[in-house]
């Protein structure tokens, strides 16, 4: 005698579909948050772990030039670390010279392009609607082009024979050309000039969100323009202000194209040192040791920025 076996229900159509829609939402939902951390694993922290493992190595005559720090001998594993690299940048003062160096030529850049950038980023805010898209573009379109070109451009403009002192001794104002390039003018000039859009862009959001009733009503209460610029607007885009300063001062550290270019012999940046590391002495340890350092310096401004901007969203709540 047999038995007929019944077949569990099916779910009904309706049904399948939004378990289908769920789950393919709830793993949709998982990947758009990987891919963020995917893309910062492989092109920021592989890369960092490799620079980091090389400043332990020695160099090697070999491609690539440097000695594997784990090895494979008699069954046996072996890890050398080679810690010479790093006391090499405490023995030379060559080192501490390019790092304090970086960092003048970076702060004061930072500060040049802050005394600049804030009145442009104002005029910006303040203008017409009509103008104020033309502004905008005019603040970004040197970026459109490449950096090397622009920085090329300079050359022309301060060289003897440029047009710098062309148009100042066509003036009457000079007798003699001034001699700028290869100067640490010349990298001043050129740093401040390639990194003033990041300054001027923060500024200018800050600006756009400040409550101008509040500038209205220091002024009505007899305060001067100026106690009301210090008192009520920069604290109010303090935020702008920090962010342009870090997107100034933080790549500024390791400028290497506007030293090379437009600097002399005495414009020893921490850019250019690694440069001469890797390429001229092919000493891929130390230069790791040294842009491992380096990344160490600048991790002190970039936590103060984020230790602030938790505090300022901490306050806006």
């Amino acid at each position: 005698m047999s038995t007929i076996t019944e077949r569990p229900a099916e779910p009904p159509a309706s049904g399948l579909k939004l378990w289908l829609a769920k789950t393919q939402m709830r793993h949709g939902r998982k990947l758009v948050i990987a891919l963020p951390y995917l893309w910062l694993i492989l092109l920021f922290m592989l890369p960092f772990l490799i620079v980091f493992k090389i400043s332990f190595a020695e160099i090697a005559r070999s491609i690539p030039p440097y000695t594997d720090l784990i090895t494979w001998a008699d069954d046996q594993i072996s890890l050398a670390l080679n810690l010479a690299n790093y006391l090499q940048l405490t023995d030379d003062p060559l080192y501490a010279e390019a790092y304090l160096q970086s960092l003048q030529v970076a702060g004061i850049s930072t500060i040049c392009c802050l005394l600049l950038g804030y009145p442009l980023a104002w005029a910006v805010a303040h203008s017409k609607s009509s103008t104020r898209n033309i502004l905008l573009l005019l603040v970004i379109l040197p970026s459109w082009t490449s950096f090397l070109i622009r920085v090329y451009a300079w050359m022309g403009i301060l060289k003897n024979n440029g047009v710098l002192n062309n148009v100042l001794m066509w003036l009457g104002v000079i007798d003699q050309p001034l001699v700028i390039l290869h100067t640490n003018l010349a990298v001043y000039i050129g740093i401040v000039y390639a990194y003033l859009p990041f300054m001027v862009l923060p500024i200018y959001t800050a600006l756009t969100r400040l409550d101008y009733s509040l500038v209205e009503a220091s002024l009505d209460l007899g305060a001067r323009p100026l106690k009301t610029f210090f008192s009520v607007i920069v604290p109010l885009t303090k935020g702008g202000i920090i962010a342009g300063s870090m997107l100034v001062f933080i790549p500024a550290v390791g400028e290497f194209v506007i030293p090379e270019l437009l600097g002399g012999p005495d414009s020893i940046m921490i850019g250019r040192v690694l440069w001469q590391e890797f390429f001229n002495n092919r000493d891929w340890p130390v230069a790791s040791a040294v842009a491992i350092t380096m990344l160490i310096l600048l991790i002190v401004p970039i936590m103060w920025f984020h230790k602030y901007q938790n505090k300022a969203a901490e306050d806006h709540s």
